[in-house]
């Protein structure tokens, strides 16, 4: 069961979802966090998936889902840090946006990684995490501060967690622009969006399922931020 054992938080939908049904397809073990119940759930469940429910605002709940790791699989394959969250300057004090989104991007993978991390050495072979990231990290976002500063701390935790792990873990992240649209998105964003990048293409989740996949096999890339940007940085 742990030799192909992959956690990923954040599988109800979007990027996490496509990831969890891939490899779940490809005969992977997944475990999965959700904290809000989709219809994708039961079917995730019923494909085999392990689900939990957990708010990663809430540190019991977080303690309580690593014990519960911890004393159910000998090892993991891997752990990818999907879970996130997108708020805009001006929703809430700018204390809680910032608490918020540094608890989110850098202080629940920091926790996880240091709680598995005997998980993963205890994998037969290499074992890999991977932190989802943004683009906006090395850019900045005017309307998404705390957003973007979260997920460049998100970036460093990368390097670090990589030296530490090494040879044993290999740590990356994935950083997307836009990779999908929301069902409400107006036709007059979409095109201004689209023409933020040299592809100009909504690329789906499936490209940076892609890249993850890349990144799983790989044997030698560690401690690296993986963009999947569409050239958008020569714009």
């Amino acid at each position: 069961m742990g030799n192909k054992t992959v956690l990923i938080t954040g599988v109800g939908k979007r990027i996490g979802l496509a990831l969890a049904q891939h490899l779940l397809a490809e005969g992977y073990d997944v475990i999965g966090t959700y904290r809000t119940r989709y219809d994708s759930i039961e079917a995730l469940k019923a494909a085999g998936a392990d689900l939990y429910c957990v708010d990663f605002y809430d540190d019991t709940q977080l303690s309580a889902f690593i014990a519960t790791i911890q004393a159910t699989y000998p090892s993991l394959r891997a752990i990818v840090h999907n879970a996130s969250d997108w708020l805009p300057e001006g929703q809430a004090t700018p204390a809680e946006t910032l608490a918020k989104m540094m608890q989110i991007h850098v202080g629940v993978p920091y926790q996880i990684n240091l709680a598995l991390q005997a998980l993963l050495t205890a994998h037969d072979g290499t074992a890999d995490i991977v932190h989802l990231s943004d683009y906006v990290a090395e850019k900045g976002s005017k309307k998404h501060i705390a957003y973007a500063a979260s997920k460049a701390a998100l970036n460093n935790l990368t390097l670090s967690f990589a030296a530490q792990l090494a040879p044993k873990v290999k740590v990356n992240a994935v950083a997307p622009a836009m990779i999908m649209f929301n069902p409400d998105d107006d036709e007059q964003y979409r095109a201004k969006t689209l023409k933020k990048s040299l592809m100009e293409i909504e690329p789906g989740a499936q490209e940076v399922v892609e890249a993850i996949t890349y990144l799983l096999n790989s044997q030698y890339v560690t401690g690296r931020v993986l963009p999947v940007d569409g050239g958008r940085h020569l714009k």
